[in-house]
């Protein structure tokens, strides 16, 4: 899988972890695919229950794109300010399979289900890959009563594993279980898939341990597990995919995902940051500006904010040079900090607000995306002002 944007450290180690596709569907080895010419309609797919399907509606309505089913009872919706597209509620998995096979262009998925579903799939391209919700993890948990061991290291040690007494792990992830446990060199290992309530194999006897999604942890705690190092397989949250050949060739498809990223990026940097502004006491602008760019909280996104205060005269007119009106963002963890430093610059009448939106001159993962695809973004700049 390629994603369309910058890859971390922490990326990198989900893609050394994580498994190749697994597909009932095959031909001639690569995963069956309808061709992009099969239909002429662009089609979104989200997922239809659950907390992953109340995040991604609700992100969706906060960034202007509500959803709105054309029918209760029917699985196919709209978005009314993104004509032209269709939206399809389907079961997570589903959403990524049909990705795959092509009756689907683009969607928001865990990335959990992606890389089992689809991982190693070059048509696969995760366009946002940190939606802010559905945070999680993958991990090896084993019964809390093995107090001695505490690391895949010292389970594998374990002189007990071999041929005729392998280790016995169930998970709703086999591919991605497959391919850690040979990454790691884990020779014995026999892996059963199940769905739900994989907590209870190992004090049922089913299982010596599982490998299952973990939030909180508390789940696990309840049922006498325990998570060891070594055996955070990957991380996951929501990310917004798309198919590499419907982005490509199919008629329309660039210039929706284009306004996807350009809503979800703006609202996702704004959640972070605060506006704050202030008067500021200064004989210039320039001066009041070298102030607030001592400070790395003041300078804002590109600078601070600069205008002149008209202090009211007795006469009714207003008087300027002795305040300065000064805007800038700020992270909102550091906004007390920020307060203090506008004070001991001799600023006053502080008002703090948090944004909804923040749009750059063009979204970054945009930019990624394009070079992902091979393309010459400046031939797309029309859809800065579409």
């Amino acid at each position: 899988m390629r994603c369309g944007t910058r890859w971390t450290a922490a990326t990198a180690r989900r893609r050394a972890t994580t498994a190749s596709i697994k597909s009932t569907e095959k031909a001639n080895g690569k995963a069956f695919r309808k061709p992009v010419e099969s239909r002429s309609s662009i089609r979104m797919g989200i997922p239809s229950k659950g907390r992953m399907a109340e995040d991604t509606q609700a992100l969706l309505k906060t960034c202007q794109l509500p959803v709105k089913k054309l029918n209760p009872r029917q699985y196919a919706a709209e978005i009314p300010s993104v004509p032209g597209m269709e939206v399809w509620f389907q079961r997570a998995t589903d959403v990524v399979r049909k990705i795959v096979s092509g009756d689907i262009d683009v969607g928001i998925v865990g990335y959990d289900m992606l890389a089992e579903i689809a991982y190693g799939d070059d048509d696969i391209v995760i366009v946002h890959d940190a939606l802010g919700f559905g945070g999680c993890h993958l991990a090896v948990a084993i019964p809390q009563a093995w107090d001695e061991i505490n690391s895949m290291r010292e389970l594998m040690a374990l002189p007990k594993w071999g041929p005729a007494r392998p280790l016995r792990v169930v998970t709703a992830y086999p591919s991605v279980a497959k391919q850690f446990f040979e990454d790691i060199g884990f020779e014995h290992v026999e892996i059963t898939t199940a769905d739900g309530a994989l907590e209870a194999a190992p004090a049922m006897g089913a299982a010596d341990c599982i490998l299952d999604l973990v939030s909180s942890g508390t789940t696990l705690r309840e049922n006498n597990l325990k998570e060891i190092e070594g055996g955070r397989v990957l991380d996951s949250q929501g990310v917004l995919v798309a198919s590499r050949e419907a982005l490509l060739k199919r008629e329309g498809l660039l210039e929706i995902v284009h306004e996807l990223l350009e809503r979800l990026e703006a609202h996702l940097r704004a959640e972070s940051l605060f506006m704050v502004t202030a008067n500021v006491r200064g004989d210039s602008p320039e001066a009041v500006a070298a102030k607030l760019n001592s400070a790395a909280t003041l300078r804002g996104l590109q600078g601070p904010t600069i205008a002149p205060v008209y202090t009211p005269q007795p006469d009714g007119s207003g008087k300027a040079g002795e305040y300065y009106a000064v805007s800038v963002a700020v992270p909102k963890s550091r906004i007390y900090e920020t307060v203090k430093k506008l004070r001991g610059m001799g600023g006053s009448g502080v008002l703090t607000f948090p944004l909804t939106y923040v749009f750059d001159e063009e979204p970054p993962r945009w930019n990624a995306l394009m070079a992902n695809l091979g393309l010459d973004a400046t031939k797309y700049e029309h859809l800065k002002v579409m």
